[in-house]
């Protein structure tokens, strides 16, 4: 069950790297900035690439922790993100994300899911889609700052954006990079549940003119339980030829709803 719901996580979290960037590296943050141009210069440095080809190392920490799991993940921009999953070298699952369709199997208790993302917008506490979890992969805000007006202050050396206007649904805020704009922490907490999930981004890296997350460290936390997954990139490289390898095996049991 802890493997299954590890599994469960990475489709969440590492559903849960990388950006284009017209780049704007200040050597000193800008003090006099609006919080309009604070959220266009984060859209400017948006990923621009076709596709990702990544290897990553997952640890996770619940009421039970994991040795490390390696992950193989592959993206096509607006079109599929792929993750294959192993073990000691043994392969324990397979995810496949489509704008549609979340899919995902593992195969210590030979357990699957197809279905949309209803089940991962239920576990998280968040409505998600597809755009959001790219957003979230890239070191992009999840949700769309363009939508509404936010109060700038500055917060330890970060551009900090909350709502001018309170939500009644959820209490969000923003941590932007001064040097290149891209997040550096985004926080949801869904106020009914008391649910909140924090996502930070301790380091960013350029690779081909791209700069794009080291590392993504979740928190999801809820009234009785918290865990955490920390996500580090071993090696990234663009616009490769990639596939994208699922078939569900017979004979496993569909995860259902409830």
């Amino acid at each position: 069950m802890i493997l299954k719901k590890v599994i469960l996580l990475i489709v969440i979290f590492t559903l849960v790297s990388a950006c284009k960037t017209t780049k704007i590296l200040n050597k000193n943050m800008d003090t006099g900035l609006s919080s309009k141009k604070v959220i266009k210069n984060h859209y400017t440095n948006t990923f621009n690439k076709e596709t990702v080809k990544a290897k990553l190392k997952v640890k996770y920490r619940g009421k039970s922790s994991l040795p490390s799991i390696n992950a193989s993940l592959r993206i096509k921009k607006n079109e599929t993100i792929w993750i294959s999953l192993t073990k000691l070298g043994f392969p324990i699952g397979k995810v496949l994300i489509t704008p549609n369709r979340v899919s995902f199997y593992e195969k210590i208790n030979r357990t699957y899911f197809d279905g949309d993302f209803t089940l991962i917008s239920n576990l998280l506490g968040t409505e998600l889609d597809f755009e959001k979890v790219q957003n979230l992969l890239f070191g992009q805000a999840l949700l769309n700052l363009k939508k509404e007006a936010f109060h700038l202050e500055i917060d330890k050396n970060n551009y900090l954006l909350k709502p001018k206007v309170a939500n009644n649904l959820y209490d969000i805020l923003f941590l932007i990079n001064p040097l290149n704009f891209k997040i550096n922490s985004q926080q949801i907490k869904q106020l009914d549940k008391n649910n909140t999930l924090v996502i930070n981004y301790p380091n960013y890296t350029t690779i081909d003119g791209e700069i794009f997350p080291k590392e993504i460290y979740i928190k999801a936390s809820d009234v009785k339980n918290t865990s955490t997954i920390s996500v580090n990139y071993k090696s990234v490289e663009f616009n490769q030829p990639l596939s994208f390898p699922f078939k569900i095996p017979k004979n496993y049991e569909k995860i259902e709803l409830k």
